[in-house]
């Protein structure tokens, strides 16, 4: 049986930077402005790529990372508000549930494969825990919501929270589970926590330069670990 490609999608280009360093047999494509570095990656065959933020990015990023360079199984890693208080800036939440808050989900479920939310896939997600348990790092496997707006203000947390009560609140990741779901590919979101979602979010990202670089290391150490163990 040939070997499955793991397609991984980072949401910073410095993390991309630290896998792709960490790669032999290494090769880059570029397809749709987005460059995709091939190679080897703890004894896997992947294929790594930053798409870029928001949903139809993302998407177009995990289309192409199964139609285009034969993924498998996509991971998708990156930042997100909190919106729990199980846990902490610098804590991650793997993606059991994924979904969007901004959008009409009855509407989009009308098409294949007719979901409202899509789900990560079991084997992964407990592939996540142990590479996360590895590295240290506190998680929980939850509820995760995407939308195309930044969330930094609490009038918008508190009105995500109502409507769909998630763990925490991003840009990509139910676009990500959405494709993997209409190709039937398996999937992981992993999240790690910048801010809380509220008025500090936009100082802390968007006013002032964010020091990404502990977080991009440890989050790459995740999804070596994660790739080796699938």
């Amino acid at each position: 049986m040939e070997e499955k490609i793991i397609g991984v999608m980072g949401a910073m280009p410095e993390e991309i930077r630290l896998l792709y360093e960490k790669m032999t047999d290494r090769g880059e494509e570029t397809a749709a402005g987005v460059t995709f570095y091939t190679g080897v990656l703890a004894g896997r065959r992947t294929v790594l790529c930053c798409a870029g933020m928001g949903k139809v990015n993302a998407a177009c990023g995990a289309q192409l990372l199964i139609t285009k360079f034969g993924a498998g199984a996509l991971i998708f890693s990156g930042i997100a508000g909190n919106m729990t208080d199980k846990i902490g800036v610098g804590d991650v939440v793997i993606g059991k549930t994924l979904l969007y808050h901004d959008a009409e989900r009855r509407m989009i479920a009308e098409s294949w494969p007719h979901l409202q939310e899509f789900t990560g896939d079991a084997a992964m997600i407990a592939a996540a825990e142990a590479a996360c348990a590895e590295a240290g790092v506190k998680y929980i496997v939850g509820k995760i919501a995407t939308g195309d707006d930044f969330v930094g203000d609490s009038a918008t947390k508190n009105a995500i929270a109502a409507k769909c009560a998630p763990d925490c609140v991003e840009m990509e990741g139910a676009a990500v589970a959405h494709v993997a779901a209409k190709y039937g590919a398996p999937c992981v979101v992993l999240r790690a926590m910048s801010d809380n979602a509220d008025e500090n979010a936009y100082e802390t990202l968007v006013a002032k330069p964010f020091d990404i670089s502990e977080y991009c290391t440890t989050a790459a150490k995740i999804c070596e670990g994660l790739i080796g163990r699938l």
